[in-house]
């Protein structure tokens, strides 16, 4: 009899563990806000779900390098990253297809963020637009080109080519070159003929705030992310909109191959996607919302990259190119601009 109950316990037991990973979802995720995160986005899921998530962070190299180390056992469900990380992770075989029936927000998000890479490997949660910061009082920006006057060219700031902004800095000068191929010789070579002029190819958007604060600035090209700093320094300062249009990023979720926890996945995935969580998110300056039904003030809306005529403007570099030039530009950076 005694040993018919230590049976029947260790049964329950075994089923309770069965249940417990059953209902545990592994994300990796960037390690940015997730003090934030985790009140709007982890808690209430947890709590709607009745299951537990497993928080993993790291830069892209280090998360990327796991997924492909546990290949063939994964130990992340989903994970978010950027357009080229998810092209990377699908060429790897790391990720499968997501299956948007699933998502009832999806019909919600912007276009540019349904399939970013046009594989169906991917959903856009959040973008971001890049542009230029500029002295109203001093010039006039209606090009990317006009960076590279010579009456302005002295009083810019261009990101180094290792930075986010980079190349898609160097994407929208080639544009306003006539030059749009995706080596980015034109514009790298335009650059270095400036070299002598440019005030700085900064690493940090942080160093750009007191250039402009001490005026030995006038225009940097920056994310809308790191637009909020500048609006406190109490000087004339626009965001362009140059004809050639802005440019920007895109962070997407992923859904890890082989994964037993992929239904659970989905669902967190259209959590996150929800117009609760992505209004919460935008209001906190966390994310730029990629669902088109969120509304915010315009205090918020003017420190994040917003609404659909922006989403449309957005001329991102395509993932292939990024990921089959980046050894590339960074030799031709290094032997023409040389920092």
């Amino acid at each position: 009899m005694l040993k018919t109950i230590l049976s029947v316990s260790a049964l329950a037991l075994l089923a309770g563990t069965a249940h417990a990973e059953e209902k545990t979802l592994t994300i990796s995720v960037y390690a940015f806000a997730q003090d934030e995160y985790k009140e709007i986005v982890y808690t209430p899921f947890e709590q709607k779900c009745g299951c537990k998530l497993v928080i993993e962070t790291g830069n892209s190299v280090e998360r990327l390098a796991k997924m492909e180390t546990n290949k063939a056992n994964p130990v992340v469900d989903m994970a978010v990253v950027s357009m080229a990380d998810a092209l990377q992770a699908s060429r790897a075989g790391l990720i499968d297809k997501i299956n948007t029936a699933k998502l009832a927000n999806f019909n919600k998000l912007y276009d540019i963020a349904k399939d970013p890479n046009g594989d169906g490997m991917s959903v856009g949660y959040t973008f971001y637009a890049t542009s230029i910061v500029y002295r109203t009082d001093k010039m006039k920006i209606d090009s990317w080109a006009d960076l590279l006057k010579p009456e302005y060219a002295s009083h810019v700031a261009f990101p180094n080519i290792s930075t986010n902004q980079g190349p898609p800095a160097l994407y929208m000068l080639g544009k306003a070159m006539g030059k749009d191929s995706p080596d980015l010789k034109a514009p790298i070579e335009a650059l270095g003929e400036k070299k002598d002029d440019i005030v700085t190819f900064y690493v940090k958007s942080s160093q750009l705030v007191q250039l402009m604060q001490q005026e030995e600035i006038w225009a940097a090209p920056i994310g809308r992310f790191s637009w909020s700093p500048f609006t406190k320094l109490n000087l004339p300062l626009g965001w362009a909109t140059p004809k050639e249009g802005q440019t920007g990023g895109m962070n997407v979720m992923v859904l890890t191959k082989g994964s037993k926890h992929q239904d659970l996945a989905l669902q967190f995935m259209d959590f996150w996607l929800s117009t609760e969580v992505q209004t919460k998110l935008a209001e906190k300056l966390v994310d730029s919302p990629a669902n088109k039904e969120v509304k915010v003030s315009d205090a918020v809306a003017n420190n994040i990259t917003y609404g659909e005529d922006t989403a449309k403007s957005l001329k991102l570099i395509p993932s292939a190119v990024a990921l089959d030039n980046r050894d590339a530009w960074l030799k031709a950076w290094n032997s023409t601009v040389g920092q």
